[in-house]
């Protein structure tokens, strides 16, 4: 009997003894696969303090001139431009998502994959209009404690300027140094080389050189593009170009000659070669995939996309949201008056460099009211 009982009393002791290390098992915290314990943080926990520690400001916006825009390859855009200056008071980097429309950008806000989002703030607005995570009461103190409306009257002149002539460091030559003498600039010979090797007319390339930089070997605009053909410092990189000859005159046109010859191929489907000289040169100022986007809108309102003179009215449309917002558009918004003048002045300057009086060119125009008039006349 006293066997039996120290037997059930051992058996006792072992069961409870079992529970207790199985409920201290179930308290341990998790172990993550480096060792530590798991820190398990909700997304509606990421307010302004977990935001700096990661080091990074996520916004969602449109495209759009008062929005967000690639511009040469550097973003633009008041709201983008007022923002970055935000992340950089609070210490982090900016990271802008592009959405298609706002139903996209409130999906995304809620599912907290972002901080906030940049809407187009009004002219006389006092307020920041944007929209900020209901999550996140001290990221909307501290933008509220950083925010002043004369911020948004410097961005904008920021912007503008930018946006000048003024932006782009260099001295103006003559576009001709000797007219009699059949000379157009200090480079000539550099630009006869290169462009026999892409069968382009040399003169045309010194053309583009005195729109893009004058002549002068040593300009360089704000957003990086050096040198006489203006190259871009990322464009330098894929062409092969390193950074410390980017002045180097002869190299900035062997360079450029390289980026045409590319761009000739890329636009191959341009079956006609005078037609084509009008897309390479718009997408050596504005980007292929903007060019494309304008083409693709020709296309689709029945227009002719091999034809530049087509194809540059929907290169000023992509400055409206009716058109940028199309569906068909992948890139968005685009300066397109710059681009369609960039053509149009570099066609003039050529003819003159050839002797040749200058044709009409189709019906390209720089101006928005062109745009404006013949958006009534082939009623799109």
């Amino acid at each position: 009997m006293i066997l039996i009982r120290k037997s059930i009393y051992i058996h006792l002791l072992l069961l409870l003894f079992l529970s207790v290390s199985c409920h201290q098992k179930q308290q341990e915290p998790p172990m993550t696969p480096w060792g530590g314990e798991e820190e398990n943080v909700a997304a509606s926990d990421f307010d302004l303090e977990q935001i700096v520690n990661n080091g990074e400001l996520i916004a969602l916006t449109l495209t759009g001139p008062e929005t967000y825009y690639d511009y040469r390859g550097k973003h633009l855009g008041t709201e983008y431009m007022l923002c970055q200056r935000f992340a950089n008071k609070i210490g982090v980097s900016l990271r802008v998502d592009v959405c298609r429309d706002s139903t996209e950008m409130l999906r995304r806000l809620k599912d907290g994959e972002a901080d906030l989002i940049l809407f187009r703030n009004g002219q006389q607005s006092k307020q920041l209009a944007w929209k900020i995570g209901a999550d996140k009461p001290e990221l909307t103190k501290a933008l509220k404690e950083w925010y002043r409306p004369q911020l948004l009257a410097e961005v904008k002149k920021e912007e503008d300027y930018l946006l000048s002539s003024r932006s782009v460091k260099r001295r103006v030559f003559s576009p001709m140094l000797n007219a009699k003498g059949g000379v157009i600039s200090h480079y000539d010979a550099y630009f006869q080389q290169y462009c026999r090797q892409i069968r382009w007319d040399w003169r045309l390339m010194a053309a583009q050189c005195y729109q893009e930089s004058t002549f002068d070997p040593q300009a360089r605009s704000w957003a990086g593009a050096c040198g006489l053909m203006q190259i871009m410092p990322a464009t330098a990189d894929h062409l092969g170009l390193a950074r410390s000859d980017m002045f180097n005159p002869e190299k900035s046109i062997a360079a450029a000659a390289k980026l045409i010859g590319e761009l000739n191929r890329s636009f191959s489907d341009i079956r006609n070669q005078q037609e084509r000289i009008k897309f390479i040169l718009a997408a050596y100022n504005g980007g292929a995939f903007h060019v494309r986007d304008a083409m693709a809108l020709a296309r689709k309102n029945g227009r002719d996309p091999q034809r530049w003179a087509d194809v540059s009215h929907y290169i000023l449309l992509l400055a409206q949201p009716e058109y940028y917002n199309d569906p068909v558009v992948k890139y968005g918004y685009m300066r397109g008056s710059e681009t369609a003048g960039y053509v149009d002045k570099i066609m003039q300057r050529w003819n003159g460099y050839r002797g040749v009086k200058s044709p009409s060119l189709g019906g390209l125009s720089s101006t928005p009211q062109r745009a404006t008039h013949e958006k009534k006349k082939y009623k799109i």
